[in-house]
């Protein structure tokens, strides 16, 4: 019964009609638990007969299989997949492990999603009802919300039910709060379940209590005696607790067949009744057994096996004893298809399992191995963490957990990943695990929270690795300099030369691959200088100018690569290399990657003058940002005003990026935002603040500065005082132009700034350079 609502039924009327006139919608529904979400669903549902629904219901056990809630949204409409663009229809048909491939780029997979449900609306108005969404998975939630947000004209809705509290972003998604029943309706909705009469006062102590939630009201009325509520000796507060006892005094009452049949539904999480059925047949268990707790509300087996609540599975599963459990999940193991669904039914096993299975274990790390070249790394971690409980011999076990670490860290899970990182520590790891759980952590101090100590933990870590895997030393130290690279000046403190001294004096790979060239060219630059280094730079940067160079190896270097090209001022190589790496980076499936890879592709676009480009760019990274959760990245956002003379919007950025930098003590992103006001500054010929914001950065070194920040002194002199020349030309030195004639003719006589060298582009047909409003002061 559905009382009052009518402020909530009518937005979901007027969502409905707007559908139905071709426009798209998203809504979510929020609310506490038992506060009448899903009856509103149900209505939703009952007043679009003319439209296809599809439903998609969350469920706890499947957290962390990554894409099952998508994958029971568009299951059903995948015979409509064909027409969408070849790289989408793949992306989809691998994360959902119908086609064998690279990892999903996940981009596209939302893409595809959002064109398959404007496909399948073509023929009539398609409504999303997705309940329960705390229970979904990350990755579903992500793109669910990706597809929400972009909805135009396609006569789509997307209705996401969430229980509160939760900690899902749907940010820029229109909300219905659904709140408690007024008293009016609370006390009509307790009267209709109460037997007999009952003291006005017990019924006003249970409206109080239950602020109006109906499930509260429901099942307090029908779990108390009629005792407790004349002495009004029940306790409505704790909701959740309320209402399981409800629940299982239900159940209870049930037959053994009955309860048994109960227990195999909430022990699948997919809802299949043709699963269920074969697996009650294996038990002897019919229809006949069902009628008992189909007449008690308890269960609901059609096309899907639903419960009424939530709750009421997980008070059926935690009811029955932990041998019926595992016996359940063995019987479902059994009639899962292992062909069709390996996955599954190797997580079946694992819960079957009485104690340590190796042969179980083998097949969950198979499994977390499917999920990680699926590009699900939470799904692969929880996989190797089960296999690690089920591992007899320690050290396997402890290997085991090192993974499932590794994997939390890049599905950005990082507290988890630390939790397990000290567990696997505590246990028997051999020397090598050990410096890989070390390198494991130095890497988790670098990319989670730009730790000023991790180039000092990488570098102990490449020590301790160095007479155990020489290849996974060098690329550790490789680490550790892009991380002392990242912290700069000031906090740096001549980090920067002590791992170049001791990557130099590390034993050498053999053979050499492109990031051992890059790891010697680093170096002889740090150590010895540009001019000295340009030799080995060049040579670093053919290598990965290579068609032969590994994929994994360019994912992770190119970008380093190049911002290398970049100070050997190989502009020609630099930008090849920034399209390899954004190339490299979708081909993979690689999102953790993607934003980064963007990022350096934007900045070769805006330092070459193409605007246009860089602002498309930029707007496909940050979505690619929102749908993945990525860390936001503000450099490439601020070069790209400060280029195009959007002032107010450049120093917006500069003024938030430094004082970020300077509270986390990234050294690189302070010394880029302070180049980046010098050179606006510069172009609105506010000279004194340009010169005083180039003294800010006159202590660093041509490779702290990075790929734009040796292009960056020019101008701030012109016409001005002796002693702003003699700085700049003390940035000229350091140049890496080692002679070469090419650079000495870009370098000119010192007053060429960058805005000069894009006016050159724009003479040319490139773009223009808007002059924006501008301030009397930055």
């Amino acid at each position: 019964m559905l009382l009052d609502r009518c402020d909530e039924r009518e937005v979901l009327d007027r969502l409905l009609a707007a559908i139905r006139a071709g426009e798209s919608q998203a809504l979510v529904v929020r609310g506490e638990l038992g506060v009448g979400k899903s009856a509103l669903l149900e209505y939703l549902v009952g007043r679009a007969s003319d439209c296809r629904v599809e439903r998609v219901v969350g469920v706890q056990s499947e957290l962390d299989l990554a894409f099952a809630g998508l994958h029971q949204l568009c299951l059903s409409m995948l015979d409509r997949a064909e027409p969408l663009p070849g790289p989408q229809r793949d992306a989809l048909y691998a994360a959902f492990g119908l086609r064998v491939g690279p990892a999903p780029d996940r981009f596209l997979v939302g893409l595809a999603v959002l064109g398959l449900l404007a496909e399948v609306a073509r023929e009539r108005p398609l409504v999303c009802v997705i309940d329960d969404a705390q229970w979904l998975d990350t990755s579903s939630v992500q793109l669910l919300t990706f597809v929400a947000r972009r909805l135009r004209v396609e006569s789509v809705a997307v209705i996401i039910a969430v229980r509160e509290p939760h900690e899902l972003d749907f940010s820029g998604l229109r909300e219905l709060v659904v709140g408690g029943l007024p008293e009016t309706e609370a006390r009509l909705l307790l009267g209709s379940v109460l037997r007999g009469r009952v003291d006005e006062r017990v019924l006003d102590r249970i409206v109080s209590e239950s602020r109006g939630n109906p499930l509260a009201l429901v099942e307090s009325a029908r779990s108390s005696t009629v005792a407790e509520l004349d002495s009004g000796l029940l306790s409505v507060g704790a909701l959740p607790e309320r209402i399981e006892e409800s629940y299982l005094q239900r159940v209870v009452a049930l037959p053994r067949d009955t309860r048994r049949l109960l227990l195999l539904a909430a022990a699948e999480p997919v809802g299949d009744p043709v699963l269920l059925w074969r697996a009650a047949g294996l038990l002897g268990i019919g229809d006949r057994d069902a009628a008992p707790a189909t007449r008690n509300g308890l269960i609901d087996i059609g096309p899907v096996v639903r419960f009424p609540h939530p709750l009421a599975r997980s008070v059926l599963y935690r009811a029955a004893s932990l041998k019926e459990r595992q016996y359940s999940h063995q019987v479902l193991a059994e009639v899962t298809n292992p062909d069709t669904d390996p996955d599954r039914r190797a997580w079946h096993r694992a819960q079957a399992a009485p104690g340590p299975d190796d042969e179980v274990a083998d097949e969950l790390e198979r499994s977390a191995l499917r999920a990680r070249a699926r590009g699900c790394s939470a799904a692969a971690a929880a996989f190797f963490e089960q296999a690690a409980e089920l591992t007899v011999e320690p050290s396997r076990k402890a290997e085991r957990i090192v993974a499932a670490a590794q994997e939390k860290h890049r599905a950005g899970m990082t507290d988890a990943a630390i939790r397990l990182l000290c567990r696997a520590q505590a246990g028997r790891l051999d020397e090598l695990q050990r410096a890989t759980a070390d390198l494991l952590r130095a890497q988790i101090a670098f990319t989670a929270h730009r730790s000023s100590d991790a180039p000092q933990l990488l570098l102990g870590a490449a020590k301790r690795l160095e007479p155990l895997d020489a290849k996974l030393a060098r690329e550790t130290y490789l680490e550790a300099v892009s991380a002392a690279m990242f912290a700069g000046p000031p906090a740096d403190s001549g980090g920067l030369a002590e791992i170049a001294e001791a990557a130099r004096a590390a034993p050498v790979a053999s053979p050499q691959g492109a990031a051992d060239l890059l790891l010697d060219a680093v170096a002889s630059r740090i150590m010895d200088g540009s001019a000295a280094g340009m030799p080995m730079m060049r040579r670093a940067l053919c290598a990965f100018r290579s068609p032969d160079l590994p994929p994994d190896e360019g994912l992770r270097w190119l970008w380093l690569a190049g911002m290398t090209a970049a100070q050997a001022w190989e502009d020609e190589t630099w930008e090849a290399l920034a399209d390899r790496h954004v190339q490299l980076a979708r081909e993979l499936g690689a999102v953790a990657v993607l934003p980064l890879a963007l990022t350096s592709r934007i900045v070769v676009h805006t330092v070459l003058g193409e605007l246009p480009a860089a602002a498309s760019l930029l707007e496909e990274a940050d979505e690619v940002i929102e749908a993945t959760g990525s860390p936001h990245m503000p450099l490439a956002a601020m070069l790209v005003a400060s280029w195009q003379g959007r002032v107010a919007a450049a120093f917006r950025l500069i003024d938030t990026t430094t004082a970020e930098a300077a509270t986390r003590g990234q050294g690189f992103e302070l010394t880029t935002a302070t180049w980046a006001k010098a050179l606006l500054c510069n172009s609105l010929t506010q000279h004194d603040y340009a010169l005083s914001a180039v003294d800010e950065t006159s202590h660093a070194s041509p490779t702290e500065l990075g790929p734009v920040g040796v292009r960056g002194d020019g101008g701030a002199h012109r016409g001005c005082r002796p002693q702003r020349s003699a700085r700049t030309c003390r940035l000229r030195s350091r140049a890496p132009h080692g002679g070469d004639p090419r650079i000495r003719d870009r370098l000119g006589t010192g007053d060429r700034s960058p805005l000069a060298s894009a006016g050159e582009r724009i003479r040319g047909g490139r773009t223009a350079l808007p002059r924006g409003d501008r301030p009397t002061r930055p």
